[in-house]
């Protein structure tokens, strides 16, 4: 057993998806929260400047003594998930292997969809996953800047216009290839899942990149004994800018109050 919390980092309000999945599936364990609200979004950073925020991230979460640390972002686990692998001494999850994964063996057709952000699509990473697993697999991707200040700025609503109008312009092309597994593959994204699912329609499956990677975490933190004994832990939130307007919109996503709870932090000092 072992009673250390797992850190969880994302660029801003998305890891939350990750999150809110942890602790459902894993109530007893301490959670340490960051997300880099002041420098979101990453997906329009070059990987050079994408790699150096995920190393000050991983830096300041391991301040708490993390046993694990959970890359709750598609871009960071696209474009740097193989550096913080190698530079640090504890297990890091990223959200590409346990999605591409889930997405190969949702679909019969072997025709996928994959929505991300512009340096996640840029990469490739997702795709070399999908190939490595089943090599009949076809990918139409489609790079979706735009969603992430949606969600950030609270306009994942049910029945939000402005929402609605742009998830059909991205994904009328990736709804035309008839794919029936779309990777949701950043993990602000599964906050718009209602307006996706409704245009894409109740016969494609939306693949949860914070919900993959949270439950591959779990399975290979229990295979390794390194869970906590204890019935419910905690969960603390920092960000690199505003605590009330994170509180705001983690607390409507959450179902649950965390005002109060939400510290900034300065990492660019890690």
């Amino acid at each position: 057993m072992d009673n250390r919390p797992i850190g969880v980092f994302d660029s801003g309000l998305g890891g939350l998806t990750a999150l809110r999945e942890l602790q459902r599936i894993l109530p007893g364990e301490d959670l340490v929260y960051f997300g880099d609200t002041g420098r979101v979004p990453y997906g329009t950073k070059s990987r050079e400047t994408i790699l150096r925020y995920a190393r000050q991230d991983v830096a300041f979460l391991r301040t708490f003594d993390p046993k694990a640390i959970v890359v709750a972002c598609g871009t960071v686990s696209a474009n740097a998930l193989t550096e913080l692998t190698a530079e640090n001494p504890l297990p890091i999850f990223g959200v590409v292997s346990p999605a591409a994964r889930a997405a190969v063996e949702s679909s019969p057709s072997k025709r996928v969809g994959l929505i991300g952000t512009s340096a996640s699509i840029r990469s490739g990473a997702y795709e070399r996953e999908m190939a490595a697993l089943d090599p009949a697999v076809t990918v139409t991707a489609r790079a979706c800047p735009l969603f992430v200040p949606l969600v950030e700025n609270g306009r994942f609503r049910p029945g939000d216009r402005v929402a609605e109008l742009v998830v059909e312009e991205y994904l009328t092309p990736v709804k035309a290839a008839g794919v029936d597994a779309l990777v949701l593959g950043c993990t602000h994204y599964p906050l718009l899942t209602d307006a996706i699912a409704a245009f894409m329609g109740p016969s494609v499956r939306l693949i949860d990149t914070g919900a993959a990677c949270a439950a591959h975490a779990a399975k290979v933190l229990g295979e390794n004994g390194l869970l906590a004994e204890r019935e419910r832990g905690s969960c603390r939130f920092y960000v690199s800018d505003s605590t009330q307007d994170f509180s705001h919109l983690a607390s409507l996503f959450l179902g649950e109050t965390v005002e109060g709870t939400v510290e900034r932090a300065d990492v660019g000092t890690c």
